[in-house]
């Protein structure tokens, strides 16, 4: 191995790391804070997305989960009425999933505080830090 490649493993290492860590702040916080999940989180995200609706198949693929995963933050979110599911007209075994009003206002104060949670955790990074990050991203992104 040649030493930029080793350079390259301890990269890799060092971002699994602060996103491991950073993940595990932000699902204490909503935990704490707000009594809730990140993936509960994630599903109202991707609604919040998609006032329209969704199928449970197209959520599961925004989120990169099972069906079967999906179902159940779902079911849960159902069962206190932030989100509802509309049978389709066209077929009936497809179902639309989407936030309802008091969901909508859920998570846009969720939105809100998550934002600042995370805001907190990179507060140590600088406006440059953050612009040189972001294009280092942005290329990697693109291989």
């Amino acid at each position: 191995m040649s030493d930029l490649s080793k350079r390259r493993l301890k990269l890799w290492i060092r971002l699994l790391g602060v996103t491991r860590g950073a993940e595990n702040r932000l699902r204490e916080y909503l935990r704490v804070e707000h009594g809730t999940t990140l993936p509960r989180f994630d599903v109202m995200a991707a609604l919040f997305r998609r006032r329209d609706g969704v199928t449970m198949s197209e959520l599961s693929r925004m989120l990169l989960v099972s069906n079967g995963n999906a179902t159940a933050v779902v079911d849960r979110l159902e069962a206190e009425g932030l989100v509802r599911r509309t049978p389709s007209e066209t077929d009936r075994r497809t179902v639309y999933v989407a936030l309802t009003e008091t969901g909508l206002a859920s998570f846009e104060t969720l939105a809100a505080d998550h934002e600042r949670a995370v805001d907190a955790i990179f507060s140590a990074l600088s406006e440059d830090d953050l612009d040189r990050l972001t294009e280092v991203m942005k290329r990697m992104g693109k291989q």
